[in-house]
């Protein structure tokens, strides 16, 4: 039981348990002081519950159907992506966390708790009721003995600039974000949508949450330019059919006028008069059709989702492991105080 080093001293491995053994009470000391510390430590951060849920987002698909495609996706690399049309692809979607209005528009998730006594907004629950660890309770008195920043309430949707976030609003949407991840499968464009919190009920309902508001903006810019002409339409529709309605007013109000009249410069201003009303018909009738199809366009460019895997309502906790952290902090304790008793002796061998 002997190494040797490159000197060509050597190291006996009796000596080294001969002097652990006579300083074991050292051990009996150190090892239950680390013991009990370590339990204070991960005794006094809250636990974490976590859940995931997995959304399949329809996609423009153009290539991929190839022979091209399928060779490209056996290596990883999804064509489709390059093909689209569309600006923001699905592997940009992990990003949008890095977007303060993505995340203000979660501050007014409505949350309840498993117990049933917390019943308020996702912000208000970050801010006023979630736990911290125990020694972070001597820096928030402290902080709280200075003067507080004003705080304007969040009202999601536009009412409040997400863009303009005082200290407090941000510090929550980078709790937001820690609570929140996003990601994507290069090969088969799943979304998985990972949501941890303190409460098991609240990390589910986060996280349907999120995938409603992810599918929301989805749907929201893959319809923008849709929604767009079909607005552009509606309102010339409304304006070709009101100048119809006037032509057709002002026809009928002559022609009832003018029913006996025989001259021909009367049937001249009647003619004339139908044909404006006519061409008034049939600008209305096109804009009409064109109307129809800015509609069938909005359909055909919203897109359908897939919930692959929802999100449910978690058991045990996710982290911290205690009795994993409790047991590392023991061995690298036992470690130290191995190489602590036996110092001497390994600074001779080197």
């Amino acid at each position: 039981m002997e190494n040797q080093n490159k000197n060509g001293k050597v190291i006996d491995l009796r000596e080294i348990f001969k002097i652990i053994k006579e300083r074991r009470k050292t051990f009996y000391k150190v090892l239950p002081i680390a013991f009990v510390l370590s339990c204070i430590y991960i005794l006094g951060i809250p636990r974490y519950y976590s859940t995931n849920s997995k959304l399949a987002p329809e996609m423009e698909n153009s290539m991929s159907s190839g022979t091209l495609g399928s060779l490209a996706s056996s290596f990883g690399i999804d064509l489709s992506n390059m093909e689209s049309s569309d600006a923001i692809t699905p592997l940009l979607y992990p990003d949008l966390m890095e977007d303060n209005g993505f995340v203000a528009r979660l501050f007014n998730i409505r949350v309840t708790n498993v117990d049933g006594d917390i019943k308020t907004t996702y912000y208000n629950y970050l801010k006023d009721h979630t736990k911290s660890s125990l020694w972070s309770y001597p820096i928030k008195w402290l902080k709280s003995l200075l003067p507080e920043e004003e705080e304007s309430t969040p009202k999601g949707k536009g009412k409040a600039d997400p863009y303009m976030f005082n200290k407090v609003q941000d510090g929550i949407a980078g709790a937001i974000r820690a609570n929140i991840g996003l990601s994507v499968d290069k090969k088969t464009g799943v979304i998985t949508i990972s949501v941890k919190d303190q409460d098991p009920l609240i990390c589910k309902q986060l996280a349907d949450s999120v995938s409603r508001h992810l599918q929301e903006f989805i749907t929201e810019y893959r319809t923008n330019k849709a929604r767009i002409d079909l607005e552009y339409y509606q309102n010339l529709t409304a304006e070709v059919k009101h100048e119809y309605e006037l032509a057709r007013q002002r026809y009928g109000s002559y022609a009832d006028a003018n029913t006996d009249v025989i001259l021909e410069s009367f049937r001249s201003k009647r003619d004339d008069l139908e044909n404006d009303m006519q061409l008034k018909f049939n600008s209305y009738s096109l804009v009409s059709t064109q109307l129809q199809q800015a509609k069938a366009k909005v359909q055909e460019r919203t897109p359908a989702f897939t919930i692959i895997k929802g999100a449910s309502v978690p058991i045990k906790p996710s982290e911290p492991k205690r009795m994993i952290f409790v047991l590392a902090i023991m061995f690298l304790t036992t470690f130290v105080t191995c190489v602590a008793v036996c110092r001497k002796y390994l600074i001779n061998f080197l």
